[in-house]
Formats: structure tokens, sequence, C-alpha cells
């Protein structure tokens, strides 16, 4: 699965551009998911006083509004990314507004101004009412996707990739990088997806069938601790792998 975000100011042309980008990808044949940020403190998708607020209310973490035509799960928090992310299978996702996770990017704008103020190393390309104007922006790619879809989805095609873990700077760079740091080398072509270490995992932790991503400081950790406490039990061997299951 292959996560896109397209960020920009209000009116520079976002939605358009990724209605543009769905039509273009489906006609391809992918599968495609999306996530939109509302930058509104107050924002809420549900009602004061209906039903499933009064449950909020009356203190449920957790509620579901069921329908024949759609099911809207209502969580009381702001989720990172990557925790939404768990809920897609399809082949791309695409996101609007979306600024902290380290994903490719293409920025909306009305002027240079707005380019500007967004312009990062995991911008792959430019789009949106600017594209009317300017073809290129410090090495960018300005894209209409109103009149040459195909050429952007190519670059999506091309640049965009599986999200990273997205761990503090403080964790891990056993990559040598942060994540963001190698979310713009993938993103600029010069490195790639599976250079992030933690696809490599020696200890694989799994809580109720989702997988949980560790750096290898802990990896070492929960590793030499096993092998210390299984090494001195009947049965232990030093070929193939250890299995320990936590049932709660």
């Amino acid at each position: 699965m292959k996560v896109l975000s397209v960020v920009g100011i209000s009116k520079s042309g976002k939605t358009t551009t990724i209605e543009n980008i769905i039509r273009e990808l489906t006609r391809r044949g992918r599968s495609v998911g999306t996530i939109k940020e509302i930058h509104f403190h107050e924002f809420k998708m549900d009602m004061d006083g209906t039903n499933t607020d009064r449950h909020k209310q009356a203190g449920a973490t957790l509620v579901t509004a069921r329908g024949d035509k759609e099911t809207d799960i209502l969580f009381q928090e702001k989720l990172p990314v990557n925790e939404i992310l768990r809920f897609y299978n399809q082949d791309y996702v695409i996101m609007e507004g979306v600024r902290d996770s380290s994903t490719a990017k293409i920025v909306t704008a009305h002027d240079i101004e707005g380019i500007e103020s967004r312009l990062d190393g995991t911008v792959i390309a430019i789009s949106g009412r600017i594209a009317s104007k300017i073809r290129e922006y410090k090495g960018v790619p300005v894209i209409n996707s109103m009149t040459d879809i195909e050429a952007l989805v190519d670059l999506i095609e091309k640049r965009s990739f599986r999200p990273l873990p997205d761990v503090s700077d403080e964790c891990c760079r056993a990559c040598g990088f942060t994540c963001c740091e190698l979310g713009a080398r993938i993103a600029q072509g010069l490195s790639h997806r599976g250079d992030c270490v933690l696809d490599r995992q020696e200890v694989v932790l799994r809580i109720d069938g989702t997988e949980i991503p560790m750096v290898p400081f802990v990896q070492r950790i929960i590793k030499n601790t096993i092998i210390g406490i299984s090494s001195e039990l009947n049965g232990y061997s030093d070929n193939g792998d250890i299995e320990i299951c936590v049932r709660r």
C-alpha cells in the first residue's frame, strides 16, 4: 500500500487534484482510500443530542453508527496517521492536508508563497491553481491535474511508497536517518523503502494480530532476554525460531 499526501492552503485546488488522482488511479485498476485532515479544532462528525452522542456522553470510548449505506466508527480522540492506516488495505491511500507524516507529498498553491511555506524534501510535485502559471519550481515539476493527470499519476506511481513507521527521532536512526529524512530521500530517489531496517525485524511482536514495529535496541533487549531464559530450559536448541504467545 502506497501513501501520498496533498497539502496546500484553502481553495488552492487540493480536493480537485485529489479527485483527479483518484479517478486516474481507479481507471488504471488501482484501489484507492482517502484520509481528510480537518483543520478546525471543534470539528466532530456527530451532532449534539443524537443517540450516538448520548452514548459518548454516557462514557462509551468507541461508538459505531451502522446504517444501510454507511458505517461510521467514531473514536473519541485524534489518532496517529499510521494507526489510521492500519484500517486500510487499498493499493493507494491519498491524504488531504496531512503534513505530520513521512510520506511523499504534492503541494497545491495559488502562488509562490503558498509553495514556499510547504516545500520540503518529501514534495514530489506541485499542482493546483498555480499549475496554469508555471511549469517548474526549484527543480520540482509543476503538473496540472486538470490537463495532464496521466503524467501526475505516472509520477505518483513511481515516487510514492509504503508508509514508514514514523518512530521518534531519538529512538531509531538505525538506517542513518530519521523517518522524515529517509522519507525525503525516498521521495527524491536517493534511497529505497527497503532501507528502513524495521522491515527486517529479528523479533516480531504482534498484539491482537497487529504487528508492532520495534527499533533495533528494543529488539536486542527482547531477543537477548528470551534466549537467556529459554537456553536454561530442557529442550532448548540453537536451531530454529523461538515462538512465545502470551494468552490474555
